[in-house]
């Protein structure tokens, strides 16, 4: 696995940032910055620690998929770290076999620090070769649509 590290500046306080981010009052703000990785996306579960949620969208058959994963750490304003165990491919989760070996235990964490009124999220994720040009190229252009969003 590769490890990705992508930052974003907001100006805005990071009680705003986290809950836009993971959409904990309204599940829109976060389906907004990650349309970028999918028009349909969205999550199922909670954010609790130790919860599992799914992260999924639909595919181009109308096919529900994405990651089924858990949340290692949650504490808020500070810090998120996800831990991505399993795919949903139409509607079925798979947590083995080789599609899932190259994924399992791949994490994906969030951290908030807020300074004089701006706030700087840091992502650090693991992923796969193959994903690795199109994190490369879509995960800063979501941050910067969380950017948008949060300073309206």
């Amino acid at each position: 696995m590769k490890k990705l590290q992508f930052k974003v500046s907001i100006k805005a306080p990071v009680t705003k940032i986290y809950d836009f981010m993971l959409g904990t009052t309204n599940k829109s703000t976060y389906e907004q910055w990650t349309a970028l990785f999918n028009p349909t996306s969205t999550y199922e579960g909670s954010w609790d620690k130790g919860s599992k949620i799914l992260f999924i969208g639909v595919d181009e058959k109308g096919e529900k998929g994405g990651m089924v994963s858990r949340i290692a750490e949650n504490i808020p304003n500070q810090f998120v770290s996800i831990q991505h165990y399993g795919l949903l491919k139409a509607d079925k989760e798979i947590t083995e076999g080789p599609e899932v070996e190259k994924w399992a235990n791949g994490f994906e964490n969030y951290t908030f620090e807020e300074n004089n009124g701006t706030t700087t999220v840091t992502v650090d994720l693991d992923t796969v070769e193959e994903f690795l040009d199109y994190m490369n190229d879509h995960y800063p252009k979501a941050l910067d649509k969380l950017k948008e969003i949060c300073e309206k």
